[in-house]
C-alpha cells in the first residue's frame, strides 16, 4: 500500500488485523527494494540456533533448503516486552470529518495495529494503553493469539464509532506517569500522541524521564498533520478555527498569523526533541500524510538496538 491515505483501499480490507498482515507483508517486501536491503526481520515460526544449546528443536528441512541452523519457537517464547500507548483525547480527531485524510487517531491506530502484527510475527508480547484525560485502558502484556484479538478489537471499536467523543481532553504528563507506574517490567514503550503545545511542560517531561529512569526503552511517535498544524499552511481567506478538546472558537485569516503560530510551534517541537534526546528517548516526527514505513523502520532499528 503506496499510500496510507487512500481510505478507499483501507476499508477494502474490512478488519484491522487484516490491513495490519497487509501493511506488513508489503513492508517486508518493501524493505528488499530500499537503502534497508538485506535487515533481518526474525519471524515467530524460528529465530537463529545458538552454538551450544540443544539440538532438540532445530528444523532440519530449514537447514536442508537453506543450509543455516535455525530452531522452531513455542508459544511460550518471547523476545521482547512491549507496550503501546495511543493518545486518544479529542485533538487526536483532527482533522475532523474529512474523509480524504486519516485523522492523527487513526493513523495513531493504524500503525499500531501493524506494530501488533509484526509483534507478533516476531513472538514479542505486547500490551496496550489509552489515555485522554484518564487511562482508558491498560491492559496485561502477553503474547497469544487471544490476547491479539483483544488488541485488535479494542482498537477496532475506536476507529469504527460513528459519533467520536468531542471536547475530551488530555493530560499527557499525568497520563504516562500513571501508565509508567503500572509497567512493572523493563519493556519498549511506544507512544502516539500529538502532544499539545500547551500541555504543562515540567510535568510532560517528568513524566518521559521518569520511563528512561525505570529503564525502559521508548519511542516518541509526534503524530501531527504538519502541513497544517506545524507550517500552517491554510489558505488565504478567513476561517473559523475550533479547539477539539474544550469547543472554544476564534475566527482569523491565517496570513495574519501564520509568522507567529509556526515560530510558537517550531520553539516546542525543538524543546520536546531535545528533552527527549537528552532523555535518550527517540523521537519520531509522525506526519498523518506520510507512509506507515515511518513508524515501522524507527521501530525495527529500535528492535535492532535493543539485542
Amino acid at each position: 500500500m503506496k499510500n496510507i491515505n487512500d481510505i478507499r483501499e483501507l476499508k477494502k480490507f474490512g478488519n484491522l488485523e487484516l490491513l495490519s498482515k497487509s501493511v506488513v507483508e508489503g513492508f517486508i517486501t518493501g524493505l528488499h527494494k530500499s537503502p534497508f536491503h538485506g535487515f533481518s526481520v526474525e519471524f515467530a515460526e524460528h529465530r537463529a540456533y545458538n552454538p551450544g544449546e540443544s539440538t532438540r528443536n532445530i528444523d532440519w528441512n530449514l537447514y536442508a533448503r537453506t543450509d543455516k541452523l535455525y530452531v522452531k519457537q513455542y508459544e511460550e517464547e518471547t523476545n521482547l516486552r512491549s507496550r503501546i500507548i495511543i493518545d486518544t483525547s479529542s485533538s487526536m480527531l483532527y482533522p475532523y470529518k474529512n474523509t480524504n485524510i486519516l485523522s492523527k487517531l487513526a493513523f495513531s491506530i493504524y500503525s499500531a495495529g501493524a506494530l501488533i502484527y509484526l509483534f507478533r510475527k516476531q513472538r514479542d508480547a505486547v500490551g496496550l494503553s489509552l489515555f485522554s484525560d484518564k487511562i482508558e485502558l491498560h491492559t496485561p502484556v502477553k503474547m497469544s493469539f487471544i490476547h491479539t484479538k483483544y488488541l485488535y478489537s479494542n482498537l477496532e471499536n475506536l476507529i469504527s464509532t460513528d459519533k467520536p467523543e468531542l471536547n475530551k481532553t488530555t493530560n499527557v504528563g499525568k497520563a504516562l506517569k500513571h501508565i509508567s507506574d503500572n509497567i512493572h517490567k523493563r519493556s519498549l514503550v511506544i507512544i502516539f500522541s500529538d502532544m499539545p503545545a500547551g500541555e504543562n511542560q515540567e510535568e510532560l517531561f517528568s513524566s518521559l524521564q521518569q520511563m528512561r529512569y525505570n529503564k525502559h526503552e521508548v519511542i516518541l511517535f509526534h503524530v501531527t498533520d504538519k502541513e497544517h498544524e506545524q507550517n500552517f499552511n491554510f489558505k488565504n481567506r478567513p476561517y473559523k478555527f475550533v479547539d477539539m478538546e474544550t469547543g472554544e472558537q476564534i475566527k482569523l485569516n491565517p496570513n495574519e498569523v501564520r509568522d507567529y503560530f509556526t515560530s510558537k510551534s517550531e520553539a516546542f517541537y525543538n524543546s520536546l526533541k531535545l528533552k527527549c534526546a537528552s532523555y535518550d528517548i527517540d523521537f519520531v516526527p509522525a506526519d498523518i500524510n506520510s507512509d506507515f514505513k515511518e513508524v515501522l523502520i524507527p521501530y525495527l532499528l529500535k528492535r535492532k538496538s535493543l539485542h
